[in-house]
């Protein structure tokens, strides 16, 4: 059973601490105030900033709660160089009310804000009109077909959130090495945030070009409050209906029934979604229906990292997050209404084909 990971009150001046030693950090975490975990912060910038040629300072903002505390932190770095500022990866697959949640904030701190775009979109990838343009595939097969489920993360992962960050990368170094040139990648991941992040996060990790750090990555749940409650930090409304910033609603950790919450809440969102259902099924493609494991996809490894900007995914061996159970944990409703709801909206696993024609393989190229 993994950690269960739990919200604490925290008193002004309290320390608190990661509970136990992350895979990738030399220590246990020590236990710090509110201020402390701050100063931390401050020093594993400028510990990066020491130790690599960094060109832009560029703040990954996702419109969740956790990226605006990483955003009001780490503001004051970012006026060194004219591409320094906020970042924000536009899916073309989330809701509208976080993009302009990002905007709202960047603008009302002053700071200037990139907002980047895949080059292949969410539906093209869905209904397989992305063809690969590298490797032995290169001109003949599309590299996705149909709604994906977890195997296919990491297709989708890579085609709208890594590519559209590497080619800001390239765009800023220019085509230079980058031995001498780095663009700084500052992100939200945290030891605390979920049982993948204990995992795998840890604070400064080169990649080529890109330096990324995660300065908040030692904030426990309760300074992540406290912070917030000290600075009067604004709220993105989507994270309170749906307890994520839901800027990608890819759909390949979908629980049963996020749908319809999605629906409910955000009706235009859902309806673009169920639209390019029906596309999928006119067209044929067996994996038509959003948020559903397709039929015979493939099992993931424990372990492995689904994208380093994914906060709200799981572990692949954690399975599908079952948010009804995690608002019966804070406390929004009962343990039995969790299990209620749960059993009304949950799907089969893996449905019939939604439509006749050429079965696809659900499988990345």
């Amino acid at each position: 059973m993994g950690r269960r990971i739990v919200t604490a009150t925290m008193l002004p001046g309290m320390p608190d601490t990661v509970g136990g030693q992350p895979a990738k950090a030399d220590v246990p975490p020590p236990a710090r105030t509110l201020d402390e975990a701050i100063q931390r912060s401050h020093d594993i910038i400028g510990e990066a900033l020491d130790r690599y040629p960094i060109i832009a300072r560029q703040a990954l903002v996702s419109g969740g709660n956790d990226s605006t505390v990483l955003a009001h932190l780490v503001r004051g770095y970012l006026d060194s160089s004219p591409d320094d500022g906020m970042v924000h990866v536009n899916t073309g697959i989330g809701i509208e009310d976080t993009r302009q949640y990002v905007r709202d904030t960047a603008a009302a701190w002053g700071l200037p804000l990139r907002e980047l775009h895949p080059r292949d979109s969410y539906e093209d990838l869905v209904l397989g009109k992305v063809i690969a343009r590298t490797g032995p595939n290169a001109g003949r097969r599309q590299v996705w077909l149909g709604f994906p489920g977890p195997a296919g993360h990491k297709v989708m992962y890579r085609r709208l959130k890594d590519e559209p960050l590497q080619r800001n990368r390239a765009t800023i170094l220019g085509g230079k090495s980058g031995r001498t040139r780095k663009v700084l990648y500052l992100a939200g991941m945290r030891w605390g945030e979920s049982d993948r992040r204990f995992r795998n996060a840890e604070e400064i990790d080169p990649q080529g070009g890109i330096v990324w750090c995660s300065p908040i990555v030692h904030f426990t749940n309760a300074q992540m409050t406290e912070y917030k409650r000290r600075f009067m930090l604004p709220r993105n409304e989507v994270t309170d209906h749906l307890h994520m910033s839901a800027e990608c609603l890819c759909g390949s950790y979908a629980k049963p029934g996020e749908l319809d919450e999605i629906e409910f809440f955000y009706p235009r969102t859902a309806y673009r979604i169920r639209s390019l259902e029906q596309k999928a099924a006119d067209l044929g493609i067996t994996n038509c229906k959003w948020g559903r494991k397709p039929a015979g996809s493939s099992t993931i490894k424990p372990g492995t990292v689904a994208g380093r900007l994914c906060s709200s995914c799981p572990a692949p061996r954690e399975g599908q997050t079952d948010l009804f159970q995690v608002w019966a944990d804070q406390g929004l409703m009962s343990t039995d209404a969790a299990r209620a709801l749960a059993a009304q909206t949950a799907p089969t696993v893996a449905g019939p084909p939604c439509a006749s024609g050429t079965p696809d393989t659900g499988r990345a190229a």
